[in-house]
């Protein structure tokens, strides 16, 4: 095979195609994957349209899961026939963030099949800009997650979300017992999360989302733990200058919640769930909302509240998780509700652009 299908990025970033393109071919450092399934990442059009691909025309997708087929001359620890996890974050490897579990704030950070986070000089970027939502992808060796034998490629595909979700687990700092609160909690980061609460000693968890009969679903994902929802849909029109959404979490948790776990993307969420944080309480956010927050510094002091941004997780939440899927501790097939053939990826971005269903993890299969 010489060519392949792939999910193409033009260059004037607002036009996509299914097209056929050369299979790549690997350097002495590289591996070629097979891939069996690609994620499908919600914030792709907004990021193309926010010029953050910074190599166009490109393919595109991050979120992959495969079997080597080839492998450069002077890889070592890989071999054909491998089924593996790819892992897309183009890091430095060296810098002290790299070195401390920080990866995610390497200066050369960028991720294969997506964007590039600031305008210095990416040689790796440059090198590995395509991404996996192909019937092939080329990366380095390195970047070559081994796949446990009882872990689905399609799970090890979105196994990236479930990282993302460890992350802000990890940065909250919870109490055992302790009350979160989840908003956009119908998403993919926000299911994951919901799957994930009991790992963490979650008491109590409140769901924020737009619609209440997509967030009872949700909340089927807990585990047994006590979970009450807050809809959109059921908060008075003027919720968005009245502080409803805050006064309507203090309700639910009246000593406040120990942390938010933020993924909504624009609007006046974020700053009114803040209001429902305990004392102490921090608001991990990685949703890339623009708005500004209402609250005063000296309201965070008083509060001695914590707001913490973070674009992503980490290589080792990424392994973290692949272990849990290992043993058996964590299960994940059930985030999984949508899947498209690679030859009608155009409807799967399209259809979750729409979100006229409720939409959690979503996989393209090659």
């Amino acid at each position: 095979m010489t060519t392949m299908l792939a999910l193409r990025a033009q260059r004037d970033a607002g036009t996509l195609v299914v097209e056929d393109i050369p299979v790549p071919e690997p350097g002495p450092r590289d591996v070629v994957v097979r891939v069996a399934s690609a994620g499908l990442a919600p914030g792709l059009m907004h990021l193309l349209r926010r010029g953050a691909f910074k190599h166009l025309p490109t393919t595109l997708g991050f979120e992959a899961a495969g079997t080597v087929t080839v492998v450069g001359s002077a890889v070592t620890g890989v071999r054909v026939g491998d089924r593996i996890r790819v892992h897309p974050f183009l890091n430095c490897r060296s810098c002290i963030h790299c070195r401390t579990d920080r990866d995610m704030m390497c200066a050369q950070q960028s991720i294969m099949g997506y964007a590039a986070f600031n305008d210095s000089a990416m040689p790796l970027y440059d090198e590995y800009h395509n991404g996996a939502l192909a019937e092939y992808v080329r990366l380095p060796y390195w970047l070559v997650d081994p796949l446990p034998e009882s872990v689905s490629f399609d799970v090890a595909a979105k196994a990236h979300t479930l990282a993302n979700a460890v992350r802000a687990f990890k940065w909250a700092e919870l109490p055992m017992g302790s009350t979160v609160v989840v908003t956009a909690a119908t998403g993919a980061m926000g299911t994951a999360t919901v799957k994930l609460a009991k790992h963490f000693g979650v008491a109590e968890l409140i769901l924020f989302g737009r619609h209440s009969d997509r967030l009872k679903t949700v909340a089927e994902l807990s585990g047994g733990i006590p979970t009450a929802i807050v809809a959109l849909d059921e908060l008075p029109d003027d919720w968005a200058t009245s502080n409803a959404l805050g006064g309507r979490l203090r309700e639910l948790a009246p000593g406040g919640a120990h942390a938010i776990l933020d993924y909504v993307p624009d609007g006046p969420v974020t700053g009114q769930a803040m209001t429902g944080l305990a004392a102490g309480g921090a608001l991990v956010h990685m949703g890339g909302n623009s708005t500004p927050l209402p609250q005063s510094p000296l309201a965070l002091m008083m509060n001695m509240w914590r707001f913490i941004g973070t674009r992503a997780c980490t290589r080792n939440d990424a392994l973290e998780v692949l272990r849990l899927l290992e043993t058996g501790v964590l299960t994940a097939d059930e985030l999984i509700t949508h899947r498209f053939p690679l030859s009608d990826a155009l409807g799967a971005v399209d259809a979750m652009q729409r979100r006229d269903e409720s939409m959690w993890m979503t996989v393209v299969n090659p």
